[in-house]
């Protein structure tokens, strides 16, 4: 539930906004089951509707797995929680294991990939990232097997995101 407060504005106007968040507590019993995002199992840990900022999700992939390189608005890093990932920023491959954090700011092209053994890691968006509604709708429209990639391209330019060569 969101408190609703007073801001000032220029002169004696005030503005009633939304400005914060309830308190919440995710643990095994209560999370989301994981969606099935072109095979990369994503679990969304805090939107940001619930925390009116930052987003954090568990994703987790076998070998191979991972998105192609992309860009959106928002800033995002990955923080690698069981075996190794290689995450591609601007065409440099970076492989990183448990205990790596990387940080994408908004708009570079990355992407990423699960090594052998596939893998396990946390994503943290910045301000403003659509990335658990994308995640959502993806896991909705796009069915598991190989993925008709015009309907990818359309559902991800609908969320934010561009695809890169």
């Amino acid at each position: 539930m969101l408190e609703k407060r007073k801001v000032p504005l220029v002169g004696d106007e005030l503005e009633e906004t939304a400005m914060k968040a309830e308190h919440f507590v995710v643990t095994p019993q209560n999370c989301s089951e994981p969606l099935n995002v072109l095979g990369v199992r994503i679990t969304v840990l805090a939107s940001n509707t619930q925390t009116r900022g930052y987003e954090i999700t568990l994703q987790s992939g076998d070998e191979g797995i991972g998105p192609p390189p992309h860009r959106h608005d928002w800033d995002e890093s990955f923080y690698v929680l069981r075996g190794t990932v290689d995450i591609v920023i601007e065409g440099q491959a970076v492989a990183c294991g448990p205990g790596t954090l990387v940080h994408v700011p908004a708009g570079t092209v990355h992407g990423y990939r699960y090594c052998a053994g596939g893998g396990e890691m946390l994503e943290i968006t910045g301000k403003g990232g659509r990335a658990t509604r994308m995640f959502t709708d993806l896991s909705k429209r796009i069915p598991p097997g190989p993925p008709d990639l015009p309907l990818v391209t359309a559902a991800l330019a609908e969320n934010g995101v561009t695809l890169s060569p």
